[in-house]
């Protein structure tokens, strides 16, 4: 008679099976104890800052190869953008608070391992509505690497190096965003499409190994916390209502009339969401917290600092290609805005005054962009003047971004770190997004000879904004800056 496993054993598997997928495990003793051992944990984080924005820049140089294999339109391409941004904007604060429930680093690595096998299902992808779902999942797992990218840095670099660690993230960003259009390219023409994708497999096994031993053990645990549903539906709601309003106002061919229903639903469900976390006891977003002198104007300062970095992304390549410049150096020209910004964000600690606190820095920052801006709405916009613009532009963004996501996740208790951490990348994605809608908007109303002047002006608008904004904080109480 075959034996049969003993009740008890069984539970004791499953009980060890359980933990082993539930638990964050620790780093290594002589890691933890070594005196790098936070710049470890940010480089690690960096690698996650730089496939997402390589990522981001580059599936858009698949557009054209797409509609030929698969004998799509233009509009249907696009949904394999669309789809990712929708999902990754609707879902990054439900997971940062899954995250400070249950653990960072686990939901971080997890992240990876879902946005690596998707990666590879995407690449593998048979048709284009295969690789919209397949792009949706890949969105998931990059919910729930950015919703903890920022708390780990912030969480893991000791006193008083907290803005240098987010600097160092930033850059990373910055590093991906720069590649993005130069690798893409060599894969598209060298590859195929298919390796824009499979591009992301090897980067996220090497960092889900880096991230199971480099980075620090990061669960608190709240009892009796738990992640209402109907929130996360609402708030995912008025994400989605929000960015599909964007993209028809930004003057995609559609009438007007159609962005009215989706503008509706925002609101229906922003006033619902907003009214739940008023009377719940442990709501998904501290309305409170908002409401601070700190938070609320930092986050808006954070949106209109990512929507000033990624409008210039969408105008420069139109209108230096209306002018007849090659693509290769549009290129060019366009790469002086993200390596600015990753020199500020690498740099800014050592040539910056030490005496500058945060708030100091984000208003330098602001100032900066303002500038540059001016600039560029008065000079004319050629391939031999635009680099000096954009490079004082992204200098100043370097600046501002690092220094003002410090002033935030400061603002937001440890314990909740992960849902800070969640609205800081959602104020990048939503400036993103509002960014490409209003340079397109500018462009599709004022046409050739004016569209660029008037988008450019847009830009300059909020970042006066921004400017604003950064002088509306105010020293926390314990009198600290840094």
């Amino acid at each position: 008679m075959p034996v049969r496993e003993h009740p008890t054993r069984r539970a004791h598997l499953t009980a060890d099976l359980r933990a082993l997928l539930t638990t964050e495990r620790p780093r290594p003793t002589f890691i933890r104890d070594h005196p790098a051992a936070w710049r470890l944990a940010v480089a690690t984080v960096c690698f996650g800052a730089f496939m997402g924005q390589l990522d981001a820049s580059i599936v858009t140089l698949t557009y054209q190869p797409l509609r030929t294999e698969f004998h799509s339109t233009l509009a249907g391409v696009e949904w394999v953008s669309l789809s990712y941004l929708l999902t990754l904007v609707a879902f990054l604060v439900p997971v940062g608070r899954l995250s400070d429930l249950h653990g960072r680093k686990l939901m971080y690595l997890y992240g990876f391992a879902v946005f690596t096998a998707a990666s590879a299902a995407c690449g593998l992808a048979p048709g284009l509505a295969t690789l919209v779902v397949f792009r949706v999942v890949q969105a998931l797992g990059a919910a729930m690497m950015q919703a903890n990218s920022v708390a780990l840095v912030a969480t893991s670099a000791p006193p008083g190096k907290m803005r240098a660690a987010l600097g160092i993230q930033a850059a990373g960003q910055a590093v991906g965003l720069a590649l993005g259009p130069t690798v893409g390219g060599l894969l598209v023409t060298s590859l195929g499409w298919r390796w824009v994708f499979g591009v992301n497999v090897p980067i996220g096994i090497l960092s889900l190994v880096a991230g199971h031993y480099l980075l620090p053990r990061t669960r608190k645990g709240t009892a009796g916390a738990r992640i209402d549903v109907l929130d996360v539906l609402l708030l995912g709601c008025t994400t989605t209502a929000l960015l599909l309003t964007l993209s028809v106002a930004s003057g995609l061919g559609l009438p007007a009339w159609t962005a009215v229903l989706p503008a509706l639903v925002c609101a229906g469900s922003g006033w619902a969401f907003l009214r739940r976390q008023n009377r719940r006891p442990d709501p998904l977003i501290d309305l409170a917290l908002l409401r601070s002198a700190r938070l609320g104007p930092g986050l808006l300062a954070g949106l209109c600092g990512y929507l000033v970095l990624f409008g210039p992304l969408v105008l420069v390549p139109v209108e230096l290609t209306r002018q007849g410049t090659s693509a290769l150096t549009t290129g060019l020209v366009l790469t002086a805005l993200p390596v600015g910004f990753a020199v500020a964000a690498t740099s800014a600690e050592r040539l910056l005054p030490a005496t500058w606190g945060n708030a100091r820095r984000s208003q330098a920052g602001a100032f900066g962009c303002v500038a540059a801006l001016a600039l560029l709405a008065a000079l004319p916009q050629h391939a031999t003047t635009l680099p000096y613009t954009l490079a004082l532009l992204g200098l100043s963004l370097g600046v501002l971004i690092p220094a003002n996501n410090t002033l935030v996740m400061k603002a937001i208790p440890s314990s909740s770190a992960g849902v800070g951490g969640g609205m800081v990348n959602m104020t990048r994605g939503l400036g993103t997004a509002i960014g490409v809608a209003v340079v397109t908007l500018g462009l599709h109303l004022a046409g050739d000879t004016y569209g660029a002047r008037t988008a450019v002006l847009a830009l300059l608008a909020f970042a006066i904004l921004a400017l604003v904004t950064t002088f509306q904080s105010r020293r926390p109480a314990t009198g600290e800056d840094e």
